[in-house]
């Protein structure tokens, strides 16, 4: 039995197809909405139990995404989702620590 391979390509300038790049999507904990990884903001549940902002995406420890809105880290800081995506407990003063980050976005 024969397997067809579909490979997704576009037409350069000179008329030869080349291979098109993946690019990653992920959701955003607070609003739900897919977007391309490079344009969240990824949170990392650390060894220590603490939350951390991960701005190049390699941390060791459970990830999650939020838009780099004030709107969506106001949500998914008061409603416990980051809570529930990352399975861990923040602490009074990291919840605070990031709503402080969270601020400085620009609001959608």
């Amino acid at each position: 039995m024969k397997l067809a391979v579909r490979l997704a390509v576009k037409m350069s300038r000179t008329g030869q197809a080349q291979p098109v790049r993946h690019i990653p999507n992920r959701t955003c904990v607070a609003c739900r909405e897919v977007r391309p990884k490079r344009e969240l903001i990824r949170l990392v549940y650390t060894v220590d139990d603490t939350v951390e902002v991960d701005p190049s995406g390699k941390k060791a420890g459970r990830g999650v995404y939020l838009c780099p809105s004030a709107d969506c880290w106001q949500m998914g800081l008061k409603k416990d989702k980051l809570e529930r995506a990352l399975r861990g407990r923040m602490s009074v003063e990291n919840r605070q620590n990031l709503l402080a980050f969270g601020k400085t976005l620009n609001p959608r």
